[in-house]
């Protein structure tokens, strides 16, 4: 079993906000609340398009992840699937800010805001919460290191290649010729570096599966997943019913099967993933990723 080796122990205890991610003794799950009509797999859960978002439901599916375990909420208030529309920071806020601030008056759970725009990233942190997860690495909006610093938030650092609009499913080719593990840590050193330039510590880095990669390239990452802690941080993965998937476990002459039958799959990848290395899942699920960590953890108990 592979496990990471950490090193410096200070880089998985991580300060969020005054908050503390102590990622040393076992990897972490990151329960998600998307506050979108569009979002891939839970769209409209919370309210439709057009509709105010329904606060005590979406409250009541992040309380039930916290008791659960989930030991972070990730908050989305804008869809990030490729070819999805972009919506205003002003949306943003109108769907996310609301809910964290129900949120946080009722539990101490840490809290994520899943955006890239510092304006956003602004007011949800002066509601309560401790991380920013920004799936552009800071390389869309220069204003977000600053905002980050001032509020001494943790931050996840994430690869992609482009806005999600300009996104597209490809299953078979990339626009990209270099070696996709290459050109992840390459993206996420330049990250990392805005980060300490600005006196950010507590990083956390995401490979971005899911984002402008092939099928073939996002199973050689989740392979290689422990190669990324020689960035001298922790890894997120999130795989969560995405649909390179669905491309494995489709049967030939079928249709790929939607998010909603790809359960089974995830729960398989985010074993894989903790057994490389991962120290936090990004999941919808969130009972079936705290018994696939439980069973990794005994496996690796018992291997040492």
């Amino acid at each position: 079993m592979m496990k990471q080796n950490l090193g410096d122990q200070s880089r998985y205890r991580l300060n969020c906000a005054g908050a503390m991610l102590d990622l040393s003794a076992r990897p972490a799950i990151m329960g998600i609340v998307n506050l979108t009509p569009d979002s891939f797999f839970d769209g409209g859960s919370y309210g439709s398009a057009g509709e105010a978002v329904q606060l005590e439901r979406a409250l009541e599916s992040a309380m039930a992840m916290a008791r659960a375990g989930a030991e972070i909420i990730d908050v989305g208030g804008e869809s990030t699937r490729p070819g999805s529309a972009p919506v205003s920071a002003e949306e943003e806020i109108r769907r996310t800010i609301p809910f964290i601030e129900l949120l946080r008056r009722q539990s101490d759970v840490l809290i994520s805001i899943d955006t890239w725009k510092s304006e956003v990233a602004a007011k949800a942190l002066r509601a309560g919460v401790n991380i920013v997860n920004d799936i552009s690495g800071f390389s869309f909006d220069p204003k977000m290191p600053g905002v980050c610093a001032r509020h001494h938030c943790g931050v996840v650092l994430m690869h992609t290649p482009a806005k999600p609009d300009a996104l597209r499913w490809s299953y078979n080719t990339s626009a990209e010729t270099e070696e996709v593990m290459n050109r992840v840590t390459t993206f996420l050193s330049r990250s990392i570096a805005i980060a300490r330039e600005h006196g950010i510590e507590s990083i956390i880095v995401d490979p971005g599966l899911g984002f402008g990669k092939t099928v073939e390239e996002n199973y050689r990452l989740l392979a290689r997943l422990d190669e990324l802690h020689k960035l001298g941080c922790p890894v997120l993965a999130g795989i969560s019913r995405k649909s390179f998937l669905g491309q494995a476990i489709r049967r030939t002459g079928e249709e790929t099967p939607p998010p909603s039958e790809r359960l089974l799959a995830t729960i398989s990848a985010n074993t894989i993933a903790l057994m490389n290395g991962a120290d936090i899942l990004r999941v919808h699920d969130v009972d079936a990723a705290i018994q696939a960590r439980a069973v990794v953890l005994a496996t690796r108990r018992a291997s040492d």
